[in-house]
């Protein structure tokens, strides 16, 4: 027997052995991530929804949107946090420098000392996740 079959062996009488329901639950994290990555919503559909609710043409919604990011990393970039009621908080996070390993060769190396945005979700859309 080669090492591919007896792998594949392995798996089907693992595979056998193991009770429903303990595939329900992997079954059911398959149906949630696949759920997740259909329902993504990008710039163009929250433009059309900014279309609708707020009754503009979507070239009108499209630059209101557009600037609206344009505004929040501008602050951003200056170092002041953005508040977004409802939402949560985005702000700027200095970062210490430290020693990392670089991947394949575990060779040492010295990271800089950086910013990083940070977001806090607001607790009202927390709870009511």
């Amino acid at each position: 027997m080669t090492k591919s079959s007896k792998k594949a062996a392995a798996s089907t009488k693992s595979a056998s052995s193991t009770p429903a329901a303990k595939s329900v639950p992997k079954a059911a994290a398959q149906e949630t991530v696949s759920a997740a990555a259909v329902t993504k919503v990008g710039k163009t559909e929250l433009i059309d929804m900014i279309a609708t609710n707020a009754s503009l043409s979507k070239k009108d919604a499209g630059a209101a949107f557009t600037s609206a990011l344009d505004v929040i990393a501008k602050t951003l970039k200056s170092g002041q946090t953005v508040s977004l009621p409802g939402i949560g908080t985005l702000s700027v996070k200095a970062t210490a420098a430290r020693t990392g390993v670089r991947p394949g060769t575990s060779e040492k190396i010295q990271i800089a000392a950086g910013k990083k945005v940070s977001f806090k979700v607001a607790t009202d859309l927390k709870k009511s996740l």
